[in-house]
C-alpha cells in the first residue's frame, strides 16, 4: 500500500515537472520571438533616425545652394559660412572648372571624392566614406547650384559621422549589445556610438568584426556577402566569445550604411527568464506544501505500521530467541570442528615424531649414536609443538582482548642484535645472504614493548628464511621517516626476500588465522598458519600498520609502520667529552653508510670525517697528523671493492697511528670469521653493521673495561689471576637451589637438569613449604630459588612476597626465578611485580636458566 502510494506520488511529480518544463520552454520561445521583434523595431528606429538626419542635411544643403544662386558673387558668399559640427567644410566648384574654393579659403578638387557607388540622399549624390584631414570618418553630399534653371556651380558639403552619435539613443539592451556603423562599399566601420552597449575596441572593418567574433564558417560568410550586395537585412544566431548571440546587419539609406553588431541571447531572454523564475517559485511553493502534506500522511501511516509490526514482533520474539540460540550453538559447534580440522595435521605431525622416536629410543637404548640422534629429533619436534601451542594461546589472548603491552625503554641496536643472532645462523645454514640496513633513524633509545617488537621481527624474518630457497637473499631494513610529532620516532620496517612469493588469492587471506599457502614447495615447510595473524594483531595493538606485496617466484616484501615514543631523559650528552673523543674517521666505500654515521653522531659534538677507499683514508690520516691534528677512533670497513681491502688499510694505518688510537672494523661479517686476521693487523675490535651510536658507545666502554682488567691482572698473584679468570664461567656447578614444584615429573626433570650441570637442589611441593624451608635455613645455604607459579596451598607469587617480607638480610637479595608455563608478557610483568628477579618459561631451557642464575647471582655478590 505504502509503496503504491509512493509510486503514484512520484508519477504525479514527474507529470507536473514535464508540464512546468513545457510551459517554461513555450514562454522562453515566445519571449525570444518577442525580443527579436523588439530588436527589429529598435534597429528600424535607429535606421529611421539616421535617414532623417541625412535627409535634413540634404534639404539644408539645397537651401544653401539656392542662396548661392541668388548671390552676385557665390564664392564671396561661400566665405561667409563658417564650419559647424554638422557641416565641417563647404566647397564650391564653378561649372566648367576642375577646382574650386572652400569656406576655409583652401583650394578644393572634387576628384578626391568617390561618388561611383550611386547612393543618393533626397536625390543628391553621397560619396563613399573617407578619413578627412582631422582623421575623422566623413562623407560628402554634392548639390547643383541653379540660376535661371542653369547650373552655374556645384556645392560640396563634408559631414562627419560623429554628428549621428548625438541623435542615437543612449541605451541599447542595457549596454549588453554591440553596435557599429559600416560604410557598405568599403565595409569599413566608421562609427562606434557611445552608450550603445559593449564597445570592443579595435574592430576596423567587417572582416575584422567576423574574425574577432569567430564567424568563420564559409556558408555563413557567403550568406552575409550575398545579402550585403543585394542590400538586404541579415540576422542569425552564432556563438560569440563563449556566449550564444543574435548577430544583425541592418541596411540604412538604400544600402549606403549598415548597422552591424550582436545581442547576447541571455539579454534577449532576460524577460522570459524572469517569468520562468516566477513560475518556478510558484510551482516550488505548491510542491513544498504538497510534500509537507504527503510527509505528514506518510509518517502517520508509518507510525501505525510500526505499532502493528511491534505487536507482531512481540508474538514472534520467543521463537526468534530459540532460533538464535540454536544457531549460536550450531556456529559454536562448527567453529570447534573447523578449529580441530585446521589444527589436527599440525598437532599430529610433531606428536607422531615424538612418539615414534620415543619408541625407537627405547628399542635402541644401547646405541649412544642413535640415542643422541633420536633425542635431538624429539627435542626439535617438541619445540615445534610448543611453538604451535604458544601461537594458539597468543591468538586466543589477542582475540579476547587480554593482551597488554609491556612498555619500557629499549635500545634499537639491542633489538637488531637480538634478531640478527637468531636469523643469521638460520639463513647461513641455507646458504642465504642476510643484509641489515638501518638509515634515517634519529633516536636509538625508544619506548615500547621490546618483547612484542622482537616477536614481530622474528615472525617476519623466520618466514622469509623458511620460504626462500637456498642461495637466496633476505633484506631487513629499518628506515626513519619524517616525524609527525617531535615526541615520537616514525620508523618503517621492511622485510624483503627473493623467495617463493605468494599468489594474489593468498595475499587476500594471509593475515587470517589458520591460513597457509598451498603449493608443492611451501607444503614442505612446517607452520601453524597463525604467525601472520599474530603479527598483524600485535602491530595494530601497537598503533601501527602492516602491508604485504608479493609475486610468485619473485619474492615478498612486508612493510610495517610504527610510531614509538622518544624517552624524556636523553643519554648523557657529555659522554664523548668525558672519554676524550672529538674526531673520528670512517672509511667505507658505501656513501650512504658514511652519511648515516654523520647524521647519527650529529648531536654528539664529535667531528666525523669520511673516506670512500683505503687509499683516501690513509691520505686523510697523513694530512691530519701532518697538520698537527689527530683522530681519536678509526672505523674501517672490512670488505671494500677498491684496490686496497680493509685488512690492508688497517695494516698501513697502524704504521701511522699511535698505539693508543683504536681501530675498529665496521662489518656485516661474523667476527669469528675474521678475528684471527684482524688481530694480526692489530685491530682492536669490531662493530656489526648497521652502525648504532649506543653500540659504538658500548664498544668503547668495553675496551676501557678490558684495559682495566688487564691492568688489575698484572697486580694480582698467579693464583688470584686464575681465580679472576674463572669468575665468568656460566656453568651452575657448585650451586645449591631451593625448587618449589608441585608436579612430580616436572620436579624430576628440573632435578636431573641441575644434576647434569653439577648443581644440587632441595624440592618442596608448594609455596608455603618453600617459605618455611627458606625461613628455617641458615643464610647462604641456597644460591637461588626456582619458583613455580601455580601451586596448591600458596602460589608462587604469594610465596615470593612472603619471602621478601622476612626480616633477614638475604631475603631481599636471594635470586628468585619464576619457572612456569605462564609465558605471556603480562605473566612476566606479574612475576617481576611480585618480587621475582627473572622469568623462565616451561619447558625449561637450561641455557636461559644458566644466564638468569649467573646474572642475578653476580648482581647479589
Amino acid at each position: 500500500m505504502e509503496r503504491s502510494f509512493i509510486v503514484l506520488v512520484i508519477v504525479l511529480f514527474f507529470i507536473l515537472a514535464v508540464v512546468v518544463f513545457s510551459v517554461s520552454r513555450s514562454v522562453s520561445t515566445e519571449m525570444s520571438e518577442a525580443a527579436i521583434g523588439n530588436l527589429s523595431e529598435s534597429l528600424e528606429m535607429i535606421q529611421g533616425t539616421i535617414e532623417t538626419i541625412l535627409e535634413m542635411e540634404a534639404d539644408f544643403q539645397k537651401e544653401i545652394a539656392k542662396q548661392l544662386a541668388r548671390a552676385e558673387n557665390p564664392e564671396n558668399y561661400l566665405y561667409s559660412y563658417e564650419s559647424s559640427r554638422m557641416m565641417v567644410k563647404l566647397s564650391l566648384v564653378l561649372t566648367g572648372e576642375r577646382e574650386g574654393v572652400s569656406n576655409s579659403g583652401d583650394l578644393f578638387s572634387p576628384d578626391e571624392l568617390d561618388f561611383s557607388t550611386g547612393n543618393m540622399v533626397e536625390g543628391l549624390p553621397i560619396s563613399r566614406s573617407y578619413l578627412n584631414s582631422m582623421g575623422t570618418w566623413a562623407y560628402t553630399i554634392s548639390c547643383p547650384v541653379l540660376r535661371d534653371e542653369q547650373e552655374i556651380a556645384t556645392l560640396y558639403v563634408e559631414y562627419v559621422y560623429d554628428i549621428l552619435d548625438d541623435a542615437l539613443p543612449d541605451n541599447f539592451y542595457n549596454t549588453n549589445a554591440t553596435l557599429y556603423l559600416m560604410d557598405t562599399t568599403s565595409e569599413r566601420l566608421v562609427l562606434k556610438p557611445k552608450g550603445m552597449g559593449e564597445r570592443d575596441a579595435g574592430h576596423l572593418n567587417l572582416e575584422d568584426f567576423c574574425r574577432a567574433n569567430n564567424i568563420i564558417e564559409k556558408p555563413v560568410r557567403d550568406m552575409i556577402a550575398e545579402n550585403l550586395d543585394s542590400g538586404k537585412n541579415v540576422m542569425f544566431y552564432h556563438n560569440v566569445q563563449g556566449r550564444e548571440a543574435l548577430i544583425y546587419m541592418w541596411a540604412v539609406e538604400e544600402n549606403a550604411i549598415y548597422l552591424i553588431g550582436y545581442v547576447p541571447v541571455e539579454a534577449i531572454q532576460r524577460e522570459g527568464t524572469a517569468v520562468n523564475q516566477n513560475i518556478y517559485i510558484v510551482v516550488a511553493s505548491m510542491l513544498v506544501a504538497f510534500l509537507a502534506c504527503f510527509v505528514l500522511f506518510f509518517l502517520t501511516e508509518r507510525q501505525k505500521s510500526k505499532i502493528r509490526k511491534e505487536q507482531e514482533e512481540e508474538r514472534r520474539i520467543h521463537n526468534k530467541q530459540l532460533a538464535e540460540a540454536l544457531q549460536a550453538a550450531q556456529i559454536a559447534s562448527h567453529s570447534k570442528t573447523t578449529f580441530l580440522a585446521n589444527m589436527s595435521h599440525d598437532i599430529r605431525t610433531p606428536m607422531n615424531a615424538i612418539l615414534g622416536f620415543a619408541a625407537l629410543l627405547a628399542k635402541n637404548a644401547d646405541s649412544p649414536a642413535r640415542v643422541r640422534d633420536y633425542t635431538k629429533k624429539i627435542t626439535a619436534s617438541g619445540q615445534h609443538l610448543l611453538g604451535l601451542i604458544n601461537d594458539v594461546l597468543d591468538v586466543s589472548k589477542i582475540e579476547s582482548g587480554k593482551v597488554v603491552l609491556t612498555i619500557g625503554e629499549f635500545a634499537l641496536n639491542h633489538v637488531v642484535a637480538s634478531v640478527d643472532s637468531i636469523i643469521r645462523p638460520a639463513a647461513k645454514a641455507k646458504g642465504q645472504e642476510f643484509e641489515i640496513i638501518v638509515t634515517g633513524v634519529k633516536h636509538e633509545l625508544l619506548v615500547g614493548d621490546e618483547t612484542r617488537l622482537n616477536q614481530i621481527l622474528l615472525n617476519l624474518l623466520s618466514n622469509a628464511v623458511k620460504y626462500t630457497g637456498e642461495g637466496g637473499t633476505i633484506w631487513f631494513r629499518i628506515i626513519g621517516l619524517e616525524q609527525r610529532s617531535p615526541q615520537y620516532e616514525h620508523i618503517r620496517i621492511e622485510v624483503e626476500d627473493n623467495g617463493f612469493g605468494m599468489t594474489p588469492e593468498y595475499l587476500n587471506v594471509i593475515f587470517d588465522a589458520f591460513t597457509r599457502a598451498e603449493n608443492s614447495t611451501t607444503n614442505k615447510v612446517q607452520g601453524t598458519g597463525l604467525g601472520m595473524a599474530i603479527t598483524k594483531n600485535i602491530v595494530e595493538l601497537m598503533g601501527g600498520t602492516i602491508q604485504v606485496s608479493s609475486e610468485v617466484d619473485k619474492g615478498t616484501i612486508f612493510t610495517v609502520d610504527l610510531e614509538l615514543r622518544i624517552p624524556d631523559e636523553k643519554i648523557e650528552e657529555r659522554f664523548w667529552e668525558h672519554h676524550g673523543i672529538s674526531r673520528i674517521l670512517t672509511v667505507d666505500d658505501d656513501e650512504e653508510i658514511c652519511q648515516n654515521i654523520r647524521m647519527l653522531m650529529e648531536d654528539s659534538g664529535v667531528q666525523v670525517d669520511v673516506a670512500f677507499s683505503g687509499e683516501e683514508g690513509i691520505r686523510k690520516v697523513q694530512e691530519c697528523y701532518g697538520q698537527g691534528g689527530h683522530y681519536d677512533v678509526i672505523l674501517l670497513d672490512w670488505q671494500m671493492p677498491q684496490h686496497m681491502s680493509g685488512l690492508e688499510t688497517a695494516k698501513e694505518l697502524r704504521k701511522i697511528l699511535p698505539d693508543f688510537v683504536p681501530v675498529f672494523f665496521l662489518t656485516s661479517y661474523d667476527w669469528d670469521e675474521i678475528e684471527n686476521e684482524a688481530t694480526g693487523a692489530r685491530v682492536d675490535g669490531h662493530l656489526t653493521k648497521p652502525f648504532f651510536v649506543s653500540a659504538f658507545r658500548e664498544l668503547l666502554l668495553e675496551m676501557e673495561m678490558t684495559a682495566s682488567r688487564r691492568h688489575i691482572e698484572t697486580l694480582k698473584s698467579p693464583s688470584s689471576s686464575e681465580e679472576f679468570a674463572t669468575e665468568g664461567h656460566d656453568s651452575l656447578e657448585g650451586h645449591h637451589f631451593l625448587v618449589a614444584e608441585d608436579n612430580e615429573i616436572n620436579a624430576e626433570i628440573v632435578q636431573e637438569f641441575l644434576d647434569m650441570d653439577g648443581a644440587t637442589c632441595e624440592l618442596v611441593e608448594n609455596g608455603q613449604m618453600a617459605l618455611e624451608r627458606f625461613r628455617d635455613t641458615e643464610p647462604g645455604r641456597f644460591d637461588a630459588i626456582l619458583m613455580d607459579v601455580q601451586m596448591p596451598v600458596m602460589n608462587g607469587y604469594e610465596a615470593t612476597k612472603a619471602i621478601r617480607a622476612l626480616e633477614r638480610e638475604d631475603a631481599k637479595t636471594i635470586p628468585i626465578i619464576a619457572m612456569t608455563a605462564n609465558a605471556f608478557s603480562e605473566d612476566v610483568k606479574e612475576a617481576i611485580d611480585a618480587g621475582m628477579d627473572a622469568h623462565v618459561a616451561k619447558p625449561i631451557d637450561m641455557e636461559l636458566l644458566r644466564i638468569a642464575v649467573n646474572q642475578f647471582s653476580k648482581r647479589r655478590n
